[in-house]
C-alpha cells in the first residue's frame, strides 16, 4: 500500500509546491492521486497473500506521467527516481522513496489486460469527470492514424518469415516432418534475405515461385490434421500471405499479383496492422486510434482502435454506447437530446439510421453526391421513397425496382436516348441508372442538413475541438503517433491509458477537487 504519512521533513511536497502550477498534472495528481487511483481499485490483480507489490497506486501515477510524456519503461522508472514532480504527483512521497524496476510496469499491464476491466484506470477518469457535472450528453468523433511498431514486409519477406514461424510453432516431431517436404533449399533459420542479384528478373522470379512451393506444400502436409492452436494459427497465417500476393499462370509458376488485396497483412511479426489511408492522397501503415469527446469539457468519453483500413464509422456506435444507451430524456426537457458531431467520414447510413432510431441529434457531415466528368449528381433527381419513383431533369418519371437486399434501382432507359439533357447526364449505353440503398432516406437528409448554414455555423463551432484532442494525443512520437506495442490489444489498452493522461491534464485545468462527501467538484476560485 502507498505510505499515507511521508516524512515531514523528506517529503517532497514542501520543496514542490508553490514551484509548480495548482493546474498542472502533477498537482492535481499529488492532490487527488489517492481518491483517483486508491489502491483498493486494483486489489483483484493481486493474491491476498503472498510477496509485496509496489504499491498499486504508484504504479498507477508513473503509467499516466509515462504515457502522458511519451517514455519507454526504463525511461519512465529512471523518472521517477531522479525527478522530484514524479514523486510528489505519487502523493509526495518522499525524496528517496524507493524506485522499481521498469518489470513493474510490464507486469501490471499484464494484470491489467488478465482481468475483468482492463482500461479501468481511463474508465476512472471518466467516471470522475461525470460524477463532477462534466460529462453531457454531447459527443464529437474523430480518429488519427497510429502507425505499427514494425515495419512493414515485403512478399518474399512475408513468405519467408510465415514459413519460418510454422516451423517454430511445430513440436520437433511436426517440424522435421515439414523441414524433409522443403525443396527451395531454404533453411528458414535467419531473417536476411537470400542472396541472388536482385537486378536480374528471372531470378527474383524463382525465387518467389521456389519459396510460394514451400508454403503451399507445408500447407498441403498439414491440411487435414488436428493441430495445436499454435500451429492452427502460424498454418493460418502462411495461408494468407500466399494467397493475398500470388497467383499461379499458365505455365504453373507463382507470381505477384499486380494488385493489392483488400484486408493484406503487412507483417507476420504484428498481422493485425493494415494499410490504412487517412485521404485520398495520405496512406499509413498500422492502426487507427478513435475517440469521442465531449466538447463542453473536452474529456474523452470513450475509446476504441481498428486496424488501418476500417472506416471511422464502423466502431462509432461502441464509442457513444453511453448516449445511446442512455433512457430517454423525459418528455419537453430543454437542452437533454443527446447530440452527436463528426466529419464526412462518419456519414454512413447504418450509423446515421442508428443515431437517428435512437433520437439523436444528428451533427454529422454526410458528403455529396457527385458524378464523373461534371454531369449531373444523384442530387439533382428527385427521390420520392413513399411513391417508390424517380424524377430526373428532364421531368420524366420511373418506378424504384426493389432488390432482394434491400436496396433499389430506378432505370431511365430508352427516355435517356431522346433526352435533350443526356450529355450532361450520362454516357451509359443502357441510359442513367440510379441507386437506391437501403438507408437512402437518412443520406438524403443528411446531405440537406450539411447545406444549411445555420447547421453549418453550429458544426464549425463544435467539431475543431476534437481536433485539437488528437493533436494532444499525437504531439509524442513514441506512444502518441506510433505505437509502443504489437497488436490491436494492446495498443488499444495502450491508446486507452493515453487518453487517460490527456483526461487527468484536462480535470487538472478544470481545477478537480475531491470532496470530503467522497464526491467530485469544480474549484469555484
Amino acid at each position: 500500500r502507498t505510505p499515507m504519512q511521508p516524512g515531514l521533513l523528506s517529503s517532497t511536497a514542501g520543496f514542490c509546491e508553490g514551484r509548480l502550477a495548482p493546474n498542472s498534472i502533477y498537482a492535481v495528481l499529488h492532490r487527488e492521486c489517492r481518491a483517483l487511483f486508491p489502491d483498493e481499485m486494483f486489489a483483484d490483480l493481486f493474491a491476498e497473500d503472498g510477496r509485496r507489490s509496489v504499491p498499486p497506486m504508484i504504479v498507477a501515477v508513473v503509467m499516466v506521467l509515462q504515457r502522458l510524456e511519451g517514455l519507454s519503461d526504463r525511461e519512465a522508472v529512471e523518472r521517477f527516481a531522479f525527478d522530484v514532480r514524479w514523486k510528489y504527483a505519487a502523493g509526495g512521497l518522499d525524496f528517496d522513496h524507493p524506485g522499481f524496476v521498469h518489470t513493474v510496469l510490464v507486469d501490471m499491464r499484464a494484470r491489467l489486460a488478465a482481468s475483468a476491466r482492463p482500461d479501468r484506470i481511463f474508465e476512472r477518469t471518466v467516471e470522475v469527470a461525470a460524477r463532477a457535472g462534466l460529462v453531457g450528453r454531447r459527443r464529437v468523433l474523430d480518429s488519427a492514424p497510429v502507425y505499427d511498431a514494425v515495419a512493414t514486409q515485403d512478399t518474399i519477406t512475408l513468405i519467408r518469415s510465415a514459413v519460418r514461424g510454422l516451423l517454430r510453432a511445430a513440436d520437433h516431431v511436426l517440424r522435421a516432418e515439414l523441414r524433409a517436404q522443403l525443396t527451395s533449399g531454404d533453411a528458414y533459420t535467419d531473417t536476411a534475405k537470400p542472396v541472388i542479384d536482385w537486378t536480374d528478373a528471372g531470378e527474383r522470379e524463382a525465387l518467389i515461385d521456389s519459396r510460394a512451393r514451400d508454403g503451399y506444400t507445408l500447407l498441403a502436409v498439414l491440411d487435414g490434421r488436428d493441430l495445436e492452436p499454435e500451429v492452427d494459427q502460424a498454418a493460418r497465417l502462411l495461408a494468407t500471405v500466399l494467397g493475398q500476393d500470388l497467383d499461379q499462370g499458365g505455365d504453373g509458376v507463382f507470381r505477384i499479383v499486380r494488385k493489392v488485396a483488400a484486408d493484406r497483412v503487412i507483417s507476420t511479426v504484428d498481422p493485425e496492422a493494415r494499410h490504412g489511408h487517412k485521404t485520398v492522397n495520405r496512406s499509413f501503415d498500422g492502426y487507427k486510434g478513435h475517440v469521442a469527446e465531449d466538447p463542453d469539457s473536452e474529456v474523452i468519453t470513450a475509446t476504441a482502435v481498428t486496424a488501418g483500413n476500417v472506416g471511422d464509422a464502423e466502431p462509432a456506435a461502441r464509442l457513444l454506447a453511453d448516449v445511446l444507451n442512455a433512457p430517454a430524456p423525459n418528455e419537453g426537457a430543454a437542452g437533454e437530446r443527446a447530440e452527436v458531431y463528426g466529419d464526412a467520414a462518419y456519414g454512413s447510413g447504418p450509423l446515421l439510421a442508428e443515431l437517428d432510431g435512437a433520437g439523436v441529434e444528428v451533427m454529422v457531415k454526410v458528403q455529396a453526391a457527385n458524378a464523373p466528368g461534371g454531369r449531373f449528381s444523384k442530387d439533382v433527381f428527385t427521390v420520392d421513397l413513399g411513391a417508390g419513383q424517380v424524377t430526373c431533369p428532364n421531368q420524366v418519371t420511373v418506378p424504384i425496382r426493389p432488390k432482394s437486399d434491400g436496396r433499389g434501382a430506378a432505370c431511365f432507359k430508352a427516355a435517356c436516348a431522346a433526352c435533350p439533357l443526356a450529355a450532361q447526364c450520362t454516357t451509359a449505353r443502357d441510359g442513367r441508372v440510379i441507386t437506391i440503398g437501403p438507408h437512402e432516406e437518412h443520406l438524403a437528409r443528411g446531405r440537406a442538413r450539411s447545406a444549411d448554414p445555420v447547421w453549418l455555423a453550429t458544426y464549425r463551432a463544435t467539431r475543431p475541438k476534437v481536433e485539437r484532442k488528437i493533436a494532444h494525443l499525437m504531439r509524442r512520437r513514441h506512444g502518441g503517433r506510433r505505437a509502443r506495442v504489437r497488436g490491436r490489444t494492446k495498443v488499444a489498452a495502450d491508446f486507452s491509458l493515453l487518453a487517460a493522461a490527456a483526461n487527468v491534464a484536462r480535470l487538472g485545468v478544470l481545477g478537480i477537487m475531491s470532496t470530503a462527501a467522497g464526491n467530485w467538484a469544480i474549484a469555484t476560485s
